[in-house]
């Protein structure tokens, strides 16, 4: 397996994936209903944003975005996206890319990695990030709408790089 950056050319393997994620509408924080333009527009932001493909021979199985969680004095601070298709889930190739993605949030100058939005009921998400030394600094209480659970809380999560 191999992590490596994105181009406009991998759109056509990132849409599926991105699609299933958002319509299952219990991780991120997008409309179910999001179009392909929008989503688009989303994951494949200019410089400084980056995004990576996670590749497994000539397929793309996984996806992330890294760039700065805020501009200006707080931009040594990234955040991060991820997505995985789902079909490939529980081969370890979240860990993967969040390794692969954190080594390369290091190499382009980041500090820490903040994350603002990870679901509490995403336990697969929390456990994971949880032993890469993330630590959860607060819960907005009720700021995500789960599709099984209702008004869930989202975790802010944080680690030094």
């Amino acid at each position: 397996m191999e992590t490596t950056d994105a181009s406009p050319d991998n759109w056509t393997e990132l849409w599926p994936i991105l699609r299933a994620v958002a319509e299952a509408g219990d991780t991120f924080c997008w409309p179910r209903d999001i179009t392909e333009e929008q989503a688009r527009a989303e994951w494949l932001r200019p410089a400084p944003n980056l995004t990576l493909v996670l590749r497994d021979g000539d397929k793309v199985v996984g996806t992330s975005t890294l760039h700065p969680n805020h501009d200006g004095p707080a931009a040594h601070v990234a955040n991060a996206s991820f997505a995985v298709d789902p079909r490939q889930r529980g081969r370890g190739l979240g860990r993967r890319l969040a390794e692969d993605t954190m080594a390369r949030a290091r190499a382009e100058g980041y500090r820490a990695m903040q994350f603002n939005a990870v679901v509490e009921t995403n336990e697969g998400a929390v456990k994971l990030w949880t032993s890469l030394c993330f630590r959860v600094l607060a819960t907005v209480p009720e700021a995500f709408y789960h599709p099984v659970h209702g008004f869930v809380g989202l975790h802010i999560m944080y680690r030094p790089l």
